[in-house]
């Protein structure tokens, strides 16, 4: 069994950012990934057009910007590309293929057993570590939420995460459910595509355009959230106008303040809201259920659907590994400390990658992790 001073579970930008402030202090470290790359997420479960919704100066991962020729908001693939420099810079090593079956507290040795498995030979390995960071974050697999009769559904289902364009759609009526940035970003490509499209927006939210969301977070930083939050609320409602009368409607909380507290982020449009406005994407309230081909949604309206695409997030897997005697973690995966505190755990455990504030809260973990690991080992 080998013994090891850090084991950082996941190679998505949490993992690798918490790899690199760790080398910033010299400390050894193993990480290992189930899947065989890193940041699988983008490379393998993001749809085509995807660009990061905020701009660059927001998104850099510790000790390495974008270069300053980069586009302001990057594309899927170059990040994926920033990804795979950050990893040669930094030197980074994952043990790819390895999936975490258990990892539990041992108080007699003072270490953490990772037991895990080799998916391609199917052998175990064991590892003790004095500090185990768990990295797999918030998108551990898609969710499909709990639907009546949605198993009678004659036509596709799919989840966000295997939605890649609308190529295939054209000509065919789909349904996409979920008004989050996917969801909203995935009913205008579908549209796009020639799909005749419809989304179901059960919950308020904030739309804004990229360049009032940047503005917002940089006035963020030396001005008040509350008055930042009323003037971004003041120039949404004159760029998009009234959005209630086409079923959207606007939540009681500032953007920012609001993903400060339940971490849910304002919908960036890329335009969505013009197709919504013309009448191309038709807006539903949630499903009350499926029968057939036929959605009946909240308000007694029915229609007909050729496939659904179902853009309702992701859970956390760490419940099905962790053995967290201490509770550490509620039922969805999540850590109980709320943020800022939410990236320490007990007994050497930590977590990166949790507080939904995108890759600017990763960086803000990876740095907090190496920091504090850095000051309990005296290195």
């Amino acid at each position: 069994m080998e013994d090891l001073a850090v084991v950082i579970v996941g190679a998505g930008p949490a993992g690798l950012a918490t790899a690199a402030c760790l080398s910033q202090h010299c400390i050894p470290y193993l990480l290992v990934e189930r899947e065989d790359c890193s940041a699988s997420l983008w490379r393998n479960r993001a749809y085509d057009r995807l660009k990061l919704h905020l701009a660059k100066e927001f998104c850099a991962l510790p000790y390495m910007p974008y270069p300053a020729d980069a586009p302001t908001y990057i594309p899927k693939q170059e990040f994926v590309k920033y990804i795979d420099r950050y990893i040669e810079h930094f030197a980074i090593e994952p043990r790819y293929c390895t999936s975490v079956e258990s990892a539990a507290y041992d108080d007699g040795s003072d270490r953490w057993t990772v037991v895990t498995r080799d998916t391609v030979t199917g052998a175990e390995i064991r590892y003790t570590a004095r500090f185990l960071v768990v990295a797999t974050g918030e998108n551990g697999v898609g969710s499909i939420p709990a639907i009546p009769g949605l198993e009678s559904f004659a036509g596709n289902v799919i989840h966000s995460s295997a939605y890649k364009n609308g190529s295939s759609y054209a000509g065919k009526k789909v349904l996409v459910v979920g008004s989050g940035n996917s969801g909203m970003e995935i009913a205008y490509d579908l549209a796009s595509h020639g799909a005749n499209t419809s989304i179901v927006v059960r919950s308020p939210v904030h739309i804004m355009t990229k360049e009032l969301m940047r503005l917002g977070m940089t006035l963020a930083q030396n001005t008040s959230i509350t008055i930042v939050d009323t003037l971004l609320v003041a120039m949404a409602k004159f760029i998009f106008g009234d959005l209630s009368r086409h079923g959207i409607m606007r939540p009681k909380l500032g953007p920012l303040l609001l993903k400060y507290q339940t971490g849910r982020s304002s919908v960036i449009d890329v335009g969505t809201v013009r197709l919504i406005k013309e009448g191309i994407i038709k807006v539903f309230k949630g499903i009350s259920k499926i029968a057939g081909n036929k959605v009946e949604f909240e308000g007694g309206k029915e229609s007909s659907f050729d496939a659904i695409v179902f853009a309702t997030g992701y859970k956390s897997t760490t419940n099905s590994w962790l053995k967290d005697d201490k509770t550490m973690l509620n039922n969805d995966g999540f850590p109980k400390k709320g943020y800022p505190d939410h990236w320490k755990g007990e007994d050497g455990l930590y977590f990166a990658g949790f507080a939904r504030r995108g890759l600017a809260g990763i960086a803000m973990d990876a740095s907090n992790i190496a920091n504090d690991i850095a000051a309990v080992a005296g290195t």
